[in-house]
């Protein structure tokens, strides 16, 4: 249930649902999401759905991750990307294939400890982790080019637009019982292009840290 044909054949799922990005596609083949979940649940990882990782978290469901990528790289490569919600690590490590450099930002410790773990494993070089409120963004490494955040605020935090660079792209799912998915582009310091994309359910995006 771990190997590369039962990648093969999640991919093929994707891209019959609709994922586009061929970069994409052969970035979750080369990455081993069981390795991600624990061994409990490991023979689930090539399902596509979210699953448990404790405290309250899931690990997102593979169309999920990749649906946010794609729309996260439409437009162009990126540089520096900030990712809020380093879970398991599993989204970090999709990230850390297909751009710069990854900052990831993680409020449960023990999760990023897991995580951190995971992306040595998988010789991830360009990833820096924090452990921090995810609401607050990374301050004193922005601007980015990309942001992706991997749990609902009630509404977008300003302090996420304001480490935006110019021309970048912020994909974050926003709402509480009903949630969507938004895309934000930077148009220059002062204005913002926001698209509406799809309907989608995440775990809240909460404020505070937990050790």
């Amino acid at each position: 249930m771990t190997s590369r044909r039962t990648r093969e054949r999640l991919v093929q799922r994707l891209r019959e649902q609709g994922i586009a990005n061929e970069e994409v596609l052969a970035t979750l083949i080369e990455t081993p999401r069981h390795i991600f979940i624990d061994e409990a649940l490991s023979h689930r990882a090539y399902e596509d759905t979210a699953l448990p990782i404790g405290y309250n978290q899931t690990i997102s469901q593979p169309y999920v991750v990749a649906r946010m990528t794609e729309l996260l790289l439409e437009g162009g490569p990126l540089g520096k990307v900030l990712e809020v919600g380093t879970g398991t690590g599993y989204q970090t490590a999709i990230l850390a294939h297909l751009v710069d450099q990854v900052f990831s930002i993680e409020r449960i410790r023990p999760l990023q400890e897991k995580a951190r773990k995971r992306l040595q494993r998988l010789k991830m070089h360009n990833v820096m982790l924090r452990h921090t409120d995810g609401s607050m963004g990374w301050a004193d490494q922005a601007p980015f080019d990309g942001i992706l955040v991997t749990a609902a605020p009630r509404e977008v935090p300003a302090e996420l637009l304001e480490q935006l660079a110019v021309g970048g792209r912020l994909v974050i799912p926003v709402g509480d019982e009903h949630q969507t998915l938004k895309r934000v582009v930077r148009i220059n310091e002062d204005e913002y292009k926001t698209e509406i994309l799809e309907s989608v359910r995440f775990v809240p995006l909460l404020s505070g840290t937990v050790r």
